[in-house]
């Protein structure tokens, strides 16, 4: 059987611009969506799951492992690129500080984590992951931005928001552990993933 690694992003949240971002809940949507994927099924070969820190993916997270009958391993460390500088941003300020971040790997804009910092931050999280020798497959659930760098990585593609999850989050990739291939770019969480050679689903 081979092995996966599939990392998930959160989907919708609740936006609140009184309570710190890492602390922002799911909306009702992203509930829903994370709800159904928990009721598909094509995650029943997952023996493992994985968060950040942050309360949304952690409570994405139980719900998948709830239905998986798994506990939830935290790694406080795979947290969402370091934005404490700025605070909430409405929507299209943050919208292109986003775009700077992704432009200019080596900078700190506006005092936020450089994206060479995050990418190095979260592939070292990933690796540590990997290193334990888990069977069976393995779902981490985070964040978009932490997640693409992450896919650019091990895609071998250059930091670009060119490589970034569509808008609302919810998508994920999968990754081949041995050998650390990807298999697909982000696909919505309501798509199964497509199937392997010899009928394993990716």
């Amino acid at each position: 059987m081979t092995a996966l690694l599939r990392y998930l992003t959160h989907p919708e949240v609740e936006v609140d611009p009184d309570t710190p971002v890492p602390q922002w809940r799911l909306s009702a949507k992203g509930l829903a969506r994370t709800r159904s994927l928990a009721r598909a099924g094509w995650l029943s070969g997952t023996t493992h799951v994985i968060s950040s820190g942050e309360y949304k993916a952690l409570e994405a997270a139980g719900i998948l492992a709830g239905a998986l009958s798994l506990e939830v391993q935290r790694r406080d460390s795979m947290h969402e690129n370091d934005r404490t500088s700025t605070g909430f941003l409405p929507p299209e300020e943050f919208e292109a500080v986003a775009d700077a971040f992704f432009r200019h790997p080596r900078e700190s804009i506006r005092g936020w984590e450089r994206a060479l910092d995050a990418q190095q931050r979260i592939v070292h999280e990933v690796e540590a992951i990997l290193a334990q020798r888990l069977t069976g497959d393995i779902l981490v659930v985070g964040h978009g931005a932490v997640g693409t760098l992450l896919f650019c990585h091990y895609a071998g593609l250059p930091i670009d928001r060119a490589h970034d999850q569509p808008a609302g989050g919810g998508h994920y990739f999968s990754l081949v552990v041995e050998g650390r291939r990807v298999l697909h770019s982000w696909r919505p969480m309501e798509t199964p993933p497509p199937p392997l050679p010899g009928g394993n689903l990716a």
